[in-house]
Parts: C-alpha cells; sequence; structure tokens
C-alpha cells in the first residue's frame, strides 16, 4: 500500500534585539507540502528583499511543477528560479548588487513517507526523534569547512571571527548548487527549519529540551525558541518553522511510540548563569496550552 503523510505546523520570525530590520524570511504551501526559510544579506534593503523573494519564487515554482509529488529535480530548479529572479534584481539595481540569502526547506513526499530537505547557506534542517536532535543540513560555511578537515573544533569555530561566512549563497552569482537529500519519515518526527539567529544562542540541547516540553502547541514552541534565543543574546534576527509529522504510513497501523518524552530543562548545556536563564524562560512560558 502506498505511504502517506499527515503534518502540522508552525512558522515564527522575529527581529531580534539588536538589528534594526528583519531580513530573514519564510513561507509555506501546505497543499503542495512546501516549506522554506531564508536568511538575507546585503546592502541597505537588500536583504530583506533577497530572502522576500527567493522564499516567494521558490514557493511559486514549486506550485507550478506540483502534480501530486515534487522530486529532487523540481526543488533544484525551484532554488535555480528564485537565484535567476534575486540575481537578475541585483544585475539591474546598483543599489542592490551584492544581495544574497541562504535557503533551507522541506518538501513532503506523501507517496513514500518522506521528505526532501534542500539548503544553500549556513540555515539548518533539524530533526527531532524519539528525545534525541539530529542535524540533516552540513553549514556550506568557511567554519564547517575547517571543521570537516580538523582543523578546529565545534567550541572554536563559535568563537571564529569566520563563523559568519558562507560558502554558498543564493542570488549572488549566476547559479548556485544546493545540496537535496531525502529522509524517511516517523509518526511523532518533528522537523526544525531555522536561521543562524536561533543556534547561535541555543545549543542542540537547549532547542531539543524547548521543543520536547512544548511540542503539543507548535505556535507555543516556535515562541518560546525564539524569546529563549533574544533572552541569551538576539545579536541577530531569529526564525524557526515547525514540522510534525502526526502520522506517518497506515492510518489504522498503531502508533510506533516514536514521540519524544517530556523534558523538564535539565539536560540544558552551558554556564550556570546560562542554564539559570534558560530554565526561568522554561517556567515563565509553563507548558503552553
Amino acid at each position: 500500500m502506498l505511504a502517506s503523510l499527515e503534518t502540522r505546523y508552525s512558522m515564527l520570525t522575529d527581529v531580534g534585539r539588536v538589528r534594526a530590520n528583519n531580513e530573514d524570511a519564510c513561507g509555506a504551501n501546505p497543499e503542495t507540502g512546501s516549506y522554506v526559510v531564508c536568511d538575507g544579506m546585503g546592502g541597505a534593503a537588500g536583504g530583506e528583499i533577497a530572502s522576500r523573494e527567493t522564499a516567494a519564487s521558490f514557493l511559486a515554482e514549486l506550485k507550478q511543477r506540483f502534480s501530486g509529488e515534487i522530486s529532487a529535480h523540481d526543488l533544484e530548479q525551484a532554488v535555480s528560479a528564485a537565484n535567476r529572479t534575486v540575481y537578475g534584481m541585483s544585475t539591474r539595481d546598483r543599489r542592490l548588487r551584492g544581495m544574497g540569502t541562504t535557503l533551507v526547506a522541506l518538501q513532503t513526499v506523501p507517496q513514500r513517507g518522506s521528505v526532501w530537505v534542500t539548503h544553500v547557506g549556513d540555515s539548518r534542517c533539524y530533526r527531532i526523534r524519539a528525545g534525541s536532535i539530529e542535524r540533516l543540513t552540513g553549514d556550506h560555511s568557511v567554519v564547517e569547512e575547517q571543521i570537516r578537515n580538523g582543523e578546529i573544533t565545534e567550541a572554536e569555530a563559535r568563537r571564529s571571527h569566520l563563523r559568519n561566512v558562507i560558502t554558498r549563497v543564493v542570488g549572488s552569482q549566476r547559479e548556485v548548487a544546493p545540496e537535496c537529500a531525502e529522509h524517511p519519515c516517523r509518526s511523532g518526527d518533528l522537523l526544525l527549519l531555522c536561521t543562524d539567529g536561533l543556534n547561535r544562542d541555543l545549543s542542540d540541547a537547549d532547542i531539543l529540551s524547548i521543543v520536547e516540553r512544548h511540542r503539543h502547541n507548535l505556535d507555543h514552541a516556535a515562541r518560546v525558541l525564539v524569546d529563549a534565543a533574544n533572552l541569551l543574546g538576539g545579536g541577530d534576527n531569529i526564525t524557526v518553522l515547525l514540522l510534525e509529522v502526526v502520522r506517518c504510513g497506515d492510518p489504522a497501523a498503531e502508533h510506533n511510540g516514536t514521540r519524544g518524552e517530556d523534558h523538564d530543562g535539565s539536560k540544558l548545556s552551558g554556564n550556570a548563569d546560562r542554564v539559570t536563564r534558560m530554565s526561568s524562560i522554561l517556567r515563565t512560558h509553563g507548558s503552553g496550552t
């Protein structure tokens, strides 16, 4: 029998505590199962334009191509269409020259009970499954390459003056090469798309603790993630998109028990003051409604 997917989602973007403008963008089309998050960059209003236009172009191209299922080729073409849009705008208007954006996106494949993940830059996709968190994307950045080459540690990368230098961008050149990978789903999986404004201030363990505590209400979970990132710094725009796989497979099948257990924040990482502040925000928000 054919697989199937039942999902629900929530998304939220926030300017943070330091930046004057929000250069992040997010979008969703549940009818085609397409979800995207972008983090723009560029002078004047270039970053805002690049992220907004990329998200809109990406979703529009997938909608046009949708005939029941989206392939890796469709995703690559959607990224290319967005790249042409942004690059074309930057070449026609000198005020927008140099603008670009990251992109990370999810595309559900109900027929196979899976999702495609595609990305350009350092915006991330995480999967939370059975009480654990796993990053499904590798940053296209200088420090990520240094980590892979054994030149620096992850702790050193977080302090590096090169941590914001990315090696792939949508819209900065005529062509761009996205990464695409398909991942099988399980009932209870929760997928998170985010810009680096989230993972700059929150560790993977922080993200896991917050999401598992509030996952019964995705809107609330998204709000707590953003508030926690702001509490611990808020130095950049923050965008999160949560997609939960409510059911994957035969609707008559017994639940497979992959939903994570509730967390009380006891596994939060960092120094004592940081953990105290994180625990405080979790208590303030409670369990949501």
